[in-house]
């Protein structure tokens, strides 16, 4: 069964329910190309690709990009999880770091993220919300990173 969007032509079976979603396209083939194996390319329109596959341990994960800011991830976020019942999307990516003590190559973990854009305010929404990452995944997240001896942040993030 086939549900496209105007932002995407995959059909509801062909995404995963984790999505991990950078906003570069060449991001996604990447982490793709690296970290998958038995690759479908599910998506290309307007250049967001996706591609889905399975993990070393067979858990079935879709890659997106998102594109760039607020607006674009908006409506992929809002897409996947209204019409292709996604549980869980995890942004991936590059970011910059008001932080000193942050360097080149540090994995960021974001628990809460908030924003100045006024994206929600143009559609009516209450802005003064700060999401809040699932407790138990950055947990994890930190306990991975520090038994890797990983150099890694864990904490808000301005969006």
């Amino acid at each position: 069964m086939s549900i496209p969007t105007p932002h995407n032509e995959a059909s509801k079976e062909d995404i995963g329910k984790v999505v991990l979603m950078p906003g570069d396209p060449n991001r996604a083939r990447w982490i793709a190309d690296n970290f998958l194996h038995d690759v479908k390319l599910v998506n290309k329109v307007r250049g967001m690709l996706a591609f889905t596959g399975l993990t070393q341990n067979n858990k079935r994960v879709t890659v997106m990009a998102s594109g760039m800011g607020n607006p674009s991830m908006g409506v992929y976020s809002y897409e996947l999880f209204k019409e292709y019942d996604v549980d869980l999307i995890i942004r991936v990516g590059t970011c910059g770091s008001y932080q000193p003590n942050i360097d080149f190559f540090d994995v960021v973990v974001g628990s809460s993220a908030l924003t100045d854009s006024n994206y929600g305010r143009q559609l009516g929404k209450d802005c003064s919300y700060v999401p809040q990452a699932d407790p138990e995944i950055v947990r994890e997240a930190e306990e991975i990173l520090t038994k890797r001896n990983t150099s890694h942040f864990v904490g808000p993030v301005f969006a």
